[in-house]
């Protein structure tokens, strides 16, 4: 098939990558020109827009807002020809993606919402899980596709619930941010060993898989970002407005973004979002090492 990468990101690129290693004709395109050299560097073609949409079978967007998915999917119903398939994997609200929808439907274009959990590291490895939703038979057709990225997919309606599922799993993700982050100080507050909490932590029953793909980098405090302070704070605030829409109460969600404002302060929005750590140990007064 033809594919068009839209996003040529540290998820879109290697999701390209990989799609062209499943023996698809894939080519990117991207406003950052650092990215479309990456992309170039690694053998990947650059999309000429929208002459690019025009002929494609399938087009693939990795998105960081809303309004770069309205813009892309308006590109999309307005060059695409009727039976293409549009994936979009961005992390938006179910607003914006509702009248991405619309606008495909009207188009006659297939429209499938495939989220990904995973970072970059897991992206580039094949190792997402997608999460979809849209027309199921646009589901069953693209998932040998879908496979490409991530060996686990699941199918959630035929709807905007792959959106609100990545929040779901966010929400806990950055829960655990917030969790870890005042356990730790309190153990070194209490004068307990760095490397000994992680290494107690990661061997007992709070050992989930993210803490211990996390204590990895964090055992050494490195903050490294896989994903950044700002980034998780931008989600943080696609939470919290589908609770608000759905008069869902989430008070600890709501301290935890508090805490992410408070990491931004103190200059570590590029950091790991993991780095509500420091924001939490400077609130116990603790030293945190530069």
């Amino acid at each position: 098939m033809r594919i068009v990468v839209v996003g040529a990101g540290k998820m879109g690129l290697p999701m390209a990558l990989h799609l062209r290693g499943g023996g698809h004709e894939a080519s990117v395109t991207d406003t950052d020109p650092q990215r479309l050299r990456l992309a170039r560097a690694a053998g990947l073609a650059i999309a000429e827009m929208p002459a690019a949409l025009q002929a494609a079978d399938v087009i693939l967007s990795s998105l960081p807002h809303d309004a770069a998915l309205r813009d892309v999917g308006e590109q999309v119903a307005r060059h695409a020809v009727r039976g293409t398939v549009y994936i979009d994997t961005s992390t938006v609200s179910q607003q914006a993606s509702a009248q991405v929808a619309g606008a495909c439907a009207h188009a006659g274009v297939q429209h499938l919402r495939a989220t990904v959990s995973g970072n970059n590291k897991m992206a580039e490895a094949a190792q997402l899980t997608v999460m979809a939703s849209g027309p199921r038979a646009t589901y069953d057709a693209m998932l040998p596709l879908l496979k490409l990225l991530g060996p686990t997919t699941f199918w959630l309606g035929e709807g905007e619930q792959a959106r609100l599922m990545k929040l779901v799993v966010n929400l806990m993700i950055a829960q655990t941010s917030a969790m870890l982050a005042e356990a730790l100080a309190l153990g070194r507050k209490g004068g307990l060993d760095w490397q000994d909490m992680f290494s107690v932590l990661t061997s007992s029953a709070v050992g989930s898989p993210i803490l211990k793909a996390k204590a990895v980098q964090l055992s050494q405090r490195d903050f490294t970002p896989t994903f950044t302070v700002e980034q998780m704070m931008k989600d943080l605030g696609l939470i919290l407005q589908a609770a608000a829409t759905s008069h869902v109460p989430l008070p600890q969600t709501a301290a935890t973004l508090q805490l992410m404002h408070a990491a931004v302060a103190q200059g570590h929005g590029q950091e790991d979002y993991a780095a509500i750590i420091k924001a939490v140990e400077r609130a116990a007064g603790l030293e945190v090492p530069s």
